[in-house]
């Protein structure tokens, strides 16, 4: 079926969904910085992404391992800018996520510079490896942010129960 539509059309498809889902984090990421954050709310987009390893049971997603090694390098270095840009603060005795002007900006930018890159490599891989490298990429990007997002906010909930109690 995928064989059938053609890679310009598969392409432009593809990229359009990625913005229109940049645009939805934009909404998720400013709207829960007006709620209190939790383990929960740090830990579930990395388990919800990783569903999208199923991928790769079909050959269509086949990835060297060189471009594995890539994607993951790429995606724990952009992480680190999203890292910088997370921090939580406590109000009203409770700890959130601290908003940040520069986490649009960031992702603007990484979104911009995954369409041209998908544009520039499309003439390199195939559509289904090239959205193979970019989920290895983008679920290298989100989950050592996660975890250093869990270990911050550990560290600030700590600190807040420390306060309460003494």
């Amino acid at each position: 079926m995928l064989s059938s539509i053609p890679s310009q059309f598969m392409l432009i498809g593809s990229t359009v969904a990625v913005v229109l889902m940049g645009i939805m984090m934009m909404i998720i990421r400013s709207r829960s910085s007006k709620k209190p954050a939790s383990v929960k709310k740090i830990i579930i987009p990395p388990i919800a992404m990783s569903s999208g390893a199923f991928m790769f049971c079909f050959d269509y997603f086949h990835v060297a391992w060189p471009q594995v090694l890539e994607a993951v390098i790429a995606g724990i270095v952009f992480s680190t800018v999203l890292i910088a840009t997370s921090k939580f603060q406590v109000l009203d005795d409770e700890v959130y996520l601290k908003p940040s002007k520069a986490f649009f900006f960031i992702l603007i930018g990484l979104l911009v510079i995954r369409t041209v890159a998908k544009v520039y490599l499309s003439g390199s891989f195939h559509l289904g490896e090239l959205g193979g490298m970019f989920w290895i990429l983008a679920f290298s990007m989100i989950l050592p942010w996660r975890i250093a997002m869990l270990i911050q906010y550990k560290k600030v909930e700590k600190e807040l129960r420390f306060l309460q109690h003494s």
